[in-house]
């Protein structure tokens, strides 16, 4: 056959209904977002109940001073893909100069001075006032609950816990505080509250109880004055804190830039898709501010090529799909960032161009694309035998090997509203957590350079290039599948093989999910220390020892990683054929689910 036909049987069913369907990386967030729908709620409302609940849950992997990237369509508009851009700027203050004066090459990946405006917490809001239809603090209850009562702690959260200790107990005796409660590491299970942003919550909350209005405009008018509620108090509270010389993952001291105007001028919003059709249907990303338009400038390359090239699950497909991979990351790095167009990249010409570099051989080398009147820029190629290859976000260099990634969660409802969003950032091992609020601001500025020439150049204002990049899919003109993962450098890597084995092999969600996944290391890390790796493949052991021998004989040094430890995809959609809802969730980790009726 062209392509190796997909399971008989799977971890768990692809989940089918007709009234609403939640999936994400924590079973308490798709329980709390399948409650709102429960509850009359619509996609958006459960969307956002589900994401602060990650909040709480996820608090290694994602935090109310982080960011995230959404994308979704409307019931009323099935055929626009809207980014949610909840990715604040850098600080004015964080400056090449500034950075550069305080004797950094780059910047660094724990601390404040790493700190973009937090953008995820009025991204959240921004689109329940829009698109939503609850009450702010009925959408927040279950969040509420879990931080002023406390949720049962991930065995993954206890070891990054375990292994900033001591950076903990030294430098940042407020995360101490926080995360040593009684002076030790918890145990897995243990219920750690946090009334401090249960407090936080309280207060966007009855910031709009002086708004009497209960129709639509009262309701909006309260969560824009829980929205600068949050600007106010954020603001103060992080400026002041940070603004003391602390602990970075340089082994420097150093304040943090953020100020309270920073804060106060952000706003979330949206911004158009970036798009690419592909087999009969239409894939849409975010755009050259995130590492989204490398999924889009893969698929163009791989569309013409036979259906027996495109399979992960071979040693043909998957040595095509990840030399793939490491044209469009190169490509990611010369020439994404803020600002930076995308036509000339996605074009028929230059994917032909690219695609002409596809040979038998796995390339040890970096090379980007060229482009008429556009220089590639040429980040170091830093090898770092200390650094960890292969790690997801964020790795905590130097300090410790902990593989964190981020969240994801997926909503898609009965009147046919459907969202993914990727939140991240705020990690509690981020920087110094603010006592008054609960938790700490995230490090995303660690993904620009101190480098002028960079598209990605560290430039107040700017939004830093983040990874995160869920996927919404069209057909017909309508969307039918939105989908996501954690897993930094990873994630696009992850979500092109499962769109591949579903968009060309006919699986289904729930199989694209189970089957081997693969990933490259052969890419400039988005992440401190910002190290290359020349070579690599990281393969689940299902795959089998006939492909990973055949790898190896092309060139790839190949890394087994186990029988299940690769990708977190979740995903919903709509089989509009059928008039039903679906949803599927990933199984590693023991810790992802989906729900729905």
């Amino acid at each position: 056959m062209a392509f190796t036909p997909p399971p008989a049987f799977t971890t768990r069913p692809t989940l089918e209904g007709t009234f609403g369907m939640s999936a994400s990386t924590h079973w308490l967030a798709t329980a709390s977002a399948q409650a709102v729908l429960e509850r009359g709620g619509n996609a958006f409302d459960a969307v956002v109940a589900g994401g602060f609940v990650l909040h709480v849950v996820e608090p290694h992997l994602n935090g109310p001073g982080g960011d995230l990237v959404g994308v979704f369509a409307t019931a009323d508009d099935p055929g626009r893909p809207v980014v949610l851009m909840g990715q604040g700027p850098a600080p004015a203050g964080a400056t090449i100069e500034h950075f550069r004066g305080a004797g950094l090459d780059l910047v660094p990946g724990a601390g404040g001075l790493a700190a973009a405006v937090p953008g995820a917490v009025d991204a959240w809001l921004v689109l329940l006032r829009d698109h939503g239809t609850m009450e702010l603090a009925d959408v927040l209850s279950a969040a509420v609950h879990y931080a002023r009562d406390g949720a049962p702690l991930l065995p993954q959260a206890v070891a990054t816990i375990r292994r900033v200790e001591g950076l903990f107990r030294e430098h940042w005796p407020s995360s101490s505080a926080l995360w040593l409660p009684g002076g030790d590491v918890p145990e897995p299970g243990t219920l750690v509250p946090n009334p401090a942003y249960a407090d936080v919550l309280d207060r966007l909350v009855a910031a709009g109880h002086s708004v009497r209005d209960d129709g639509p405009i009262g309701r909006a008018a309260r969560i824009d004055a829980a929205r600068d509620e949050w600007k106010r108090l954020v603001g103060a509270a992080a400026s002041d804190f940070l603004a003391q010389p602390h602990r970075h993952s340089t082994g420097g001291d150093h304040a943090a830039v953020i100020t309270r105007e920073d804060v106060a001028a952000f706003d979330a919003g949206y911004d158009d898709a970036a798009t690419a059709e592909f087999r009969g249907h239409v894939v849409a990303k975010a755009g050259a501010w995130t590492q989204g338009p490398a999924l889009l400038e893969a698929l163009r390359i791989l569309d013409p090529l036979p259906d027996a090239e495109l399979d992960p699950s071979t040693a043909r497909g998957a040595h095509m799909i990840v030399e793939t991979i490491k044209l469009v990351l190169a490509d990611r790095d010369a020439h994404f960032g803020d600002g930076a167009r995308l036509d000339r990249l996605l074009s028929d010409g230059f994917a032909a161009e690219r695609r002409a570099l596809l040979g038998p051989r796995a390339s040890d080398q970096w090379r980007p694309g060229a482009l008429a009147g556009v220089e590639p820029f040429h980040p170091p190629l830093h090898l770092d035998p200390d650094a960890l290859p292969g790690a997801q976000e964020p790795t905590i260099a130097r300090t410790g090997d902990t593989r964190g990634d981020t969240c994801h969660i997926d909503v898609v409802d009965r009147w046919g509203n459907i969202v993914a969003v990727t939140p991240s950032g705020g990690w509690l091992q981020s920087s110094p957590a603010i006592p008054e609020l609960g938790f700490c601001l995230g490090t995303r500025l660690q993904m620009t350079w101190l480098d002028e020439a960079a598209p990605a150049a560290l430039r107040p204002g700017a939004r830093p290039r983040t990874t995160l990049t869920p996927t919404l899919v069209l057909r017909d003109g309508r969307a039918v599948m939105a989908l996501g993962t954690p897993g930094g450098d990873q994630q696009e890597q992850w979500q092109l093989s499962a769109l591949l084995r579903m968009l060309v092999g006919g699986y289904s969600a729930q199989q694209a999910i189970d089957a081997p996944a693969l990933h490259t290391i052969a890419l400039v890390d988005s992440f401190w220390p910002r190290t290359w790796h020349p070579d690599g493949v990281f393969v689940e052991d299902r795959i089998g020892d006939a492909v990973i021998a055949e790898l190896a004989e092309r060139g790839h040094a190949v890394v087994r990683a186990g029988d299940w430890s690769l990708g977190r995809l979740s995903a919903v959609g709509i089989d509009r054929d059928r008039g039903v809802l679906w949803a599927a969730a990933n199984p590693r980790g023991i810790q992802g689910y989906a729900t729905g009726r």
